[in-house]
């Protein structure tokens, strides 16, 4: 019988297998950047140098048991380490499948189910809460420090909640919401909150991973709801939109949300799905940020163009967009300057069709100027 692994041991394994997964992810989020068709084969060939190391350290934690109290530890650290792998394999195979973009983005999926599991483990492991920093604080050894006090206090049954949560939003849910509130969050200084959606056939689980980085290194909060359907109610009834208000109403009931800072964005038909909601008549937005999208011919009938004056808004598009061509944008952002518009529009020259992470920063910087910088929380 093989004898369970010793502390020594056991170090060493974690020290070798966590930076091979952190690495991968990272390499995986680059590559995604650049998702387009027509460059499958070039992004797996600048995946292929980790498949082998990431196929070693994946063998490695079935050789020896782990101790029976460090076995949650265990299963965490292997369902990062093989959904990371299966995300690497997937997305290197893809150019060859039938269908190569659903395979490549069922390998992007793998990565963020990756996240999930690594998550917990930031409580823990400080190089792994670093990972969810943007790069230039993850040597902010305040906010590091804030973030683990955070994650490791006790909190009183009835006390709001901090770090990341859901309601019904598994992901074999539909309907329900992923939420993020910083580790560090002080119920006496409200925060704002970004409400973000997901493209087509995606899912608000995967999807929050998108900004939580920048949310947990700015504190703000984080809401990704799940569409009811497939995807957005871009067709019609409207099944999405009083869910939808209803969920922000909850998060500002139970936690201290900033009702002047709420920005409402969100990629391909959850940006299209941006400007129908967050133009309705009620909705509790005070910014949009639809981006890779489309403007919704409804809006022309709905009354949303009467309401379009003052109206802050940050159109983001990809000059590269195979699937919403870059020339619908431009014949939007002029509607919008028509409609009275506070409008800003950013087209990214290198953008295809996929999710700008890069471009998150310049988002907050216009959608509020105290969210420019990581946050120092107070002691």
């Amino acid at each position: 019988m093989t004898e369970p692994l010793d502390t020594e041991r056991m170090t060493d394994l974690v020290s070798g297998v966590l930076p091979a997964v952190l690495n991968t992810l990272v390499a995986l989020e680059q590559t995604q950047r650049h998702t387009h068709p027509g460059r499958f084969e070039q992004l797996a060939q600048m995946l292929e140098p980790l498949r082998d190391e990431m196929s070693r350290v994946t063998g490695l934690l079935t050789d020896a048991p782990w101790p029976e109290h460090l076995e949650g530890f265990r299963e965490l650290l292997y369902d990062a380490t093989r959904q990371t792998h299966g995300s690497l394999e997937r997305c290197a195979n893809a150019h060859a499948s039938a269908d190569p973009f659903v395979e490549w983005m069922r390998g992007m999926r793998g990565r963020t189910r990756a996240m999930d599991s690594l998550y917990p483990m930031s409580a823990a492991f400080t190089p792994v809460s670093r990972f969810f920093l943007e790069p230039d604080v993850r040597e902010n050894t305040e906010l590091v420090a804030a973030i683990q006090r955070g994650m490791q206090t006790p909190r009183a049954p009835d006390a709001a909640g901090v770090g990341v949560m859901a309601a019904n939003n598994s992901r074999k849910e539909r309907g329900g919401f992923s939420l993020y509130i910083p580790e560090y969050y002080d119920p006496e200084q409200p925060i704002a909150l970004v409400v973000a959606l997901h493209g087509g056939s995606g899912h608000g689980a995967d999807f929050l991973w998108t900004w939580l980085r920048e949310a947990r290194s700015r504190g703000f909060a984080v809401l990704c709801p799940t569409a009811q359907g497939g995807t957005w109610s871009l067709m019609g009834d409207d099944v999405d939109a009083e869910p939808l208000r209803q969920m922000v109403e909850y998060v500002s009931t139970h936690w201290s949300i900033d009702s002047e800072r709420v920005l409402l964005t969100g990629m391909s038909d959850g940006g299209t799905y941006t400007s129908l909601l967050g133009l309705g008549e009620g909705m509790p937005f005070t910014a949009l940020a639809p981006l890779c999208g489309v403007f919704h011919p409804m809006n022309e009938v709905n009354g949303n163009m009467a309401r379009l004056g003052g109206t802050r808004i940050y159109l983001l598009h990809g000059a590269l967009d195979w699937m919403f061509p870059v020339d619908t944008a431009r014949v939007t952002y002029e509607q919008l300057l028509a409609g009275g518009a506070d409008v800003t529009y950013r087209e990214v020259p290198d953008l295809s069709h996929t999710y700008p992470r890069d471009e998150n920063d310049a988002i907050l910087r216009w959608f509020d100027s105290s969210l420019s910088s990581a946050l120092v929380p107070s002691q």
